[in-house]
Order: C-alpha cells, then structure tokens, then sequence
C-alpha cells in the first residue's frame, strides 16, 4: 500500500507552510466563506469555488470521501440584498422580493459552479436559517464581557481581545479610524463592529432580546461553522480580501464566545483576480460573471466551456494574483485539446500530481505533470486510467461529449475539408482548419486505411 502524503500548507495565520494535521482523521472538516446573493457571481467569485474544490477533492483522496465535510455557506440577508430586491421587484412586500431574488441568485451560483466542474459541498447552510445560532453566540458575547448594546445596537468590544488582529496583523492602536472602520460616536473603539441591528418595518428583521433585527455580516460565519463544524475546526478559507475584517471578526466572536485558542487551525487565502491586466469593476467595463462567460460573448466574442475556465484558473498558484484574459483562456483551451478523453475506473493519480497538490495545493505543478502523463497516455493506451485519475483529482478529466446530427456533419465536412487540403500539399490552410477544430474540442487523429493505404482522419469531441 502506497504511503499516505504529507500535505503542506500556507496559514495566514502564521504567515509559513505547515504539515497539516487534522484534529479528527475521521471527519476533516472545512468551511469556505460563499456567495452573498444578491447578483450572479463574478470571475473573482469563481477562484475560490475552483480552489477549495480541489482541496476538498485532494482531502477526499487523502483521509477518505465520507471522512471530510465542507461547508460553503450562503449569505442570503444583507443590505444590498434589500437594496436589490427593492429595486427589481418594486411592489412585492419586501420578504417576498428578497426571496425571489435570494432563490433566482442562489440557483444560478450552484449552476455555475457545477459547470466549472466543483463538486457539491457537504452543506451550504443559508444565513436565515441559522438566526437562533446567531443570538445565542451573541448573548454568551454580552454575558461573557465581549460585547455591548449602544444606539439600538448590539456591538462587538475589540479592546476586550487581548492578542485581537493576529490574522490580519493589525494593531488596534494604529488602526486609523475612517479608513477600514466605521467612525460612529457610539461605539467604545473605532474598530467595534456590529452584531445585531435593529430594522424598520421595510427592513427583514427577526424578534431578539434586543429587539426587532438583523444580524452583522461577521456573525453569520461564526454561527454557521460551529453548527456544522464544532467549535474548533481544520480548515478556513476564502479570498484574499476577507481577511480582514470579515475573519479576523470571525475569529474575534468565534473565540471569545466558545473560550478556545482557535476557530480554525489553518486559514488559507487565495489571491486577487483580474481581468485583462485591469482591476475588474463595472466602472473599467470589465465585470464579467461566470454566467456570461459560460453563456454569452462578453470575453473574447465567444463562449468558454466551464473546463476552459476551470484550468485557466489553476494555471496560477492560487496564492498569486492572477490576470485573467482571452490569452489565456485559449492556452487552457489548446492544451486541453490535447488530453484524452478517458474514464475514471479505480486507478490511483499518478505520484507526482499528487505531491504537487499536497505542497500547498501546487496546481501550477500538478498541471505539468498531468500534461506530461496526457501525452504519454496518448501514446500507451495502458497509462489512460492513470491520467483519468489524476485529472480527476484536478476536476479535469475530459469526457466525450454528446453532440446532435448537424453539429457532427458540420465537423465530418470539415475532416473531409482538410484531407483534401492535405492531398493538394496546402499544408497552411490545411492546419487552419486543425486549429479551428481544435479550438471547438475536437481532437483530430491522422491515420492510414490498412485496406487501401489511404490517409483517413478520425475524430472524437472531449467536451
């Protein structure tokens, strides 16, 4: 039996790669902060989805499938929630909008990830259904000496942590009040931040002892993870910009709540996103949704297949920034077009993609060895189930696609177009046409009829 790999991974916590020690090798357990819906997801929302799939696949392979539990939660109450709601569905009560809104968002989120070849987390808790959670942690907060009630609201006392910031490395004495924090004359420090607040009759609201209210974006997390996950778990992750102060807040509330050393072991941070060397906004014109790109031709005037993009982003390490761009996209899309396509059939990944993912998630690595393995499988039949492994274990693994009668002419028109290409030596427009299909997914593949010795050309599509 092989041995069981070392997994190395960065925490921001401690700012070094560490071996990775589970607190429980029966249950691994890992929660992912998820979208907050109120609009399709972004290409930026995307990274994480990407990333922590392959480290819940990589986990999954490791410790066992029933043995690791992912949590990726749902934000689904929020002001900009309420102001979306308000704005499409102007003469609905203002519940029934927000749940339009919130279902419509939440389904095209899942729709989209799983074209991108994520698989389903163990649980995607929404943030209505765990209030009760919420005010719980909140009063052992009040009772406990950690927060306080001031303006109609229930606030979070950040001089009440001793070794507050650590994530984030921030000294609260140096913290410059009007730049991350709000300046409000309520509140003990200008780092405090909300808990509990309390809503008008157009606001969503739940009954608390503190009245008719809403919770604090922070205090969602802190409630969802330790219903699912316990109060102390392995693994936290999310986008480079949620370390502070959405985790450093988690771990504030979490911690001093429960009276533990730690809410997760490890916290891991991919890196920023942008589109075409620019910061993506709507502003810059270059905001595009996963959505888009799966569906419209809002990048590059076209369409992407979710594998496309799915290995365009592991094309970076996920701790780096990552510019994404047509260019590369279609340097996903050509090596793609060179794998086979192949079946999962209980083979175990070849070494060396698995040691690239266990030294913290290695992807860039990982994908040059499963290059490597997709060619030597391309010419020994006998590796195919080895490479299928492997890609499975990226989300990469090629498949044949089904494609209707017309589609299938078209492209036997266009095989036959290149023969005769290849037949008349117009070697040029001959290989125009091999990357013309090559870029749609088919895989051309040049032979001689063993009857008539003629050139034949046969062709399969991966996806």
């Amino acid at each position: 039996m092989a041995a069981e790999p070392q997994l190395k991974f960065y925490n921001t916590l401690t700012r070094e790669k560490v071996d990775f020690q589970p607190i429980d090798r029966n249950n691994v357990r890992m929660y992912v902060c998820g979208p907050t819906v109120y609009d399709f997801a972004h290409i930026g929302n995307a990274r994480p989805a990407i990333v922590f799939d392959v480290l819940f696949r990589l986990l999954r392979h490791v410790y066992g499938e029933s043995r690791v539990t992912y949590v990726r939660n749902i934000t689904d109450v929020d002001d900009k929630i309420n102001a979306r709601a308000l704005r499409d569905h102007p003469g609905l009560p203002l519940n029934d909008a927000i749940r339009l809104v919130t279902e419509k968002t939440e389904r095209q989120y899942r729709e989209d990830t799983t074209a991108l070849g994520c698989l389903e987390p163990s649980a995607q808790p929404r943030a209505t259904e765990n209030i009760a959670q919420m005010i719980a942690i909140i009063e052992t907060l009040i009772a406990k000496g950690h927060a306080y009630r001031a303006a109609g609201e229930v606030l979070f006392d950040t001089k009440s942590m001793a070794d507050y910031g650590q994530l984030s490395k921030r000294n609260l004495d140096e913290q410059q009040a009007g730049i991350r924090v709000a300046v409000d004359e309520h509140k003990k420090s200008p780092g405090d931040f909300v808990l509990w607040k309390l809503s008008d009759e157009n606001e969503p609201g739940w009954e608390s002892p503190w009245g008719r209210g809403r919770p604090g974006w922070h205090i969602e997390c802190s409630a969802m993870s330790g219903r699912y996950l316990g109060d102390v778990f392995d693994i936290h992750g999310g986008g480079l910009d949620l370390i502070f102060p959405h985790h450093e807040n988690e771990i504030a509330q979490s911690r001093c709540a429960h009276g533990t050393h730690a809410m997760a072991n490890v916290w891991m941070h991919n890196g920023f996103v942008q589109v075409e060397g620019r910061k993506m906004s709507k502003s810059e014109g270059n905001f595009v949704t996963i959505h888009e790109l799966l569906q419209t031709d809002k990048l590059g005037g076209r369409t992407w297949p979710g594998d496309v993009l799915r290995l365009a982003m592991l094309m970076t390490h996920y701790r780096e920034p990552i510019d994404f761009s047509v260019k590369r996209l279609e340097e996903a899309e050509r090596l793609i077009a060179k794998w086979p396509a192949a079946d999962v059939s209980g083979a175990a990944p070849d070494e060396t993609v698995l040691a690239a993912l266990g030294d913290d998630l290695n992807t860039v690595a990982a994908i040059q060895a499963l290059h490597a393995l997709a060619q030597a499988a391309n010419a020994d039949a006998r590796l195919l189930s080895v490479f299928a492994a492997s890609a499975d274990l990226l989300g990469l693994l090629p498949k044949k696609a089904e494609i209707d009668e017309a589609v299938a002419a078209e492209i036997d028109a266009k095989v036959r177009q290149r023969l005769e290409l290849l037949k008349a030596k117009n070697f040029a427009e001959a290989d125009k046409l091999r990357e013309e299909l090559t870029a749609r997914g088919v895989q051309l593949k040049d032979g001689k009829d063993a009857a008539t010795g003629e050139r034949i050309t046969t062709w399969e599509i991966k996806r």
